[in-house]
């Protein structure tokens, strides 16, 4: 491009393919286990596809980063929207498990390649415009907070379609006739998602304009990724504020994981029933993306509170422990309103803290790491996230029902939030190649 985007128009741009990217997301997520389960799928074969999604994500994500630094943004991405286009459209169709397994997992290289290169788009094009010193905060709060809006709006959306689907003189019943079983009330969603896609993939090969990169070639693709990825991973382990900020996002997916188990069978016994349970985490769910869209747009306010970013962090962290040990300490009582209005209240303040700190993490990331090694580090915390997520489902699942996940829970995002006590400092003047902050020790 000749001459960057400035940094408003940048931010509207990368709002708007966040917000497209995760809609599809949240038009698919209410329906997905019972659209397998009317498709036959036992819960076993439900959880082994759910199997091959994770994995396909973390054996994917660190290379898919590295090819983002290395052939471009914008290839990435409009790969990474292809692939989902073709996952939801196979999963809205399929009838067989291997078709079913090939969704999963086109669906998780599609997430593993969509993890950086938007947010990486956002911030070379604000630094080539603007300089190394940029204010990033703004954009990548709006960024955060289109994401949580998209699956706020695409889950009541996606819930409700089925639902409309069958009303009257059954027109789902006719659906599927017409189509010989193969579109069902349930498939609609996934369906509409990847038309959604289709509007992405084009948003983004006109929208997202980037500095020509010399030619890729296969020899040279094969020898860079690596190098990138170890050069992340290196990043990781030597740089201080890269290792805080992993650890944060590892804390993180600890506390994410245990909520999203836990509170499905914790609804339903709030409720007394697991139908009624199902509503009341489906009401949770849209709630909790409403409120990390509320902490993501109020990361900059935070910050200009607390007079720095890590100091933001500290207190966006302390409001989600908060809210981790206020679900802790009613788990006890599986019935009754002051039960139930308490945990809400907690579950509310778990995803408004960590909506506030994701924007102000990253702020304090992209100004230690240059554009050649961006959404790899960006690849690197989002495999943070998803394997501590991993480890902490299955202790929490081991654990007895009540108070004790949930506390284990707030222990791991407090120990996260402690890393963020020691104070941070720019980076000397007289070296200007060190763009971001210094940890004072």
């Amino acid at each position: 491009m000749d001459r960057p985007l400035d940094p408003r128009t940048a931010g509207r741009r990368f709002a708007a393919v966040m917000f497209l990217f995760w809609l599809p997301v949240g038009l698919y997520i209410p329906s997905q286990v019972l659209l397998l389960s009317e498709r036959g799928m036992s819960l076993a074969v439900v959880a082994g596809l759910f199997a091959v999604h994770s994995v396909t994500v973390s054996v994917m994500e660190l290379p898919t980063g590295g090819l983002s630094d290395v052939i471009g943004r914008r290839t990435v991405l409009a790969a990474a929207g292809v692939l989902n286009l073709s996952a939801l459209t196979v999963m809205a169709l399929g009838t067989t498990v291997w078709a079913l397994a090939v969704a999963m997992f086109l669906m998780g290289t599609g997430r593993a390649l969509s993890s950086g290169p938007a947010e990486a788009w956002y911030v070379d094009t604000v630094q080539a415009h603007s300089g190394p010193a940029a204010e990033l905060r703004t954009g990548l709060a709006r960024g955060n907070t289109a994401s949580a809006a998209a699956l706020a709006v695409g889950t009541l959306t996606g819930g409700a379609l089925p639902l409309l689907l069958s009303l009257g003189a059954d027109p789902g019943a006719r659906l599927a006739d017409a189509t010989g079983g193969l579109v069902l009330p349930l498939s609609v969603p996934g369906l509409l998602g990847a038309a959604v896609g289709v509007g992405f993939v084009a948003f983004v090969l006109t929208a997202l304009p980037e500095p020509p990169r010399p030619p890729a070639t296969l020899r040279g693709v094969l020898r860079g990724v690596p190098a990138t990825m170890l050069g992340g991973l290196r990043l990781g382990v030597t740089e201080p504020l890269v290792r805080r900020v992993l650890l944060t996002s590892a804390a993180a997916g600890a506390a994410l994981a245990s909520i999203e188990l836990l509170t499905p069978g914790r609804a339903a016994r709030l409720t007394g029933a697991p139908e009624s349970g199902a509503v009341l985490y489906a009401s949770l769910a849209c709630a909790g993306f409403l409120c990390t869209a509320l902490g993501s747009h109020c990361a900059p306010l935070v910050a200009r509170l607390t007079g720095s970013s890590e100091r933001a962090v500290l207190t966006a962290l302390g409001v989600s422990v908060s809210g981790l040990v206020l679900l802790g300490t009613t788990a006890a009582w599986d019935s009754g309103t002051a039960p139930l209005v308490l945990a809400a209240v907690g579950y509310g303040l778990v995803y408004l803290g960590l909506g506030a700190a994701g924007p102000n993490e990253n702020d304090l990331l992209h100004h230690r790491v240059d554009s050649s090694r961006r959404a790899t580090a960006l690849s690197v915390k989002s495999l943070a996230l998803q394997l501590t997520g991993a480890l902490a489902g299955l202790a929490a699942g081991s654990l007895p029902i009540g108070p004790l996940p949930w506390l284990m829970a707030a222990a791991a995002l407090l120990l996260g939030a402690l890393l963020w006590t020691h104070r941070l400092t720019p980076a000397p003047e007289s070296h200007p190649t060190a763009t971001g902050l210094t940890e004072r020790v």
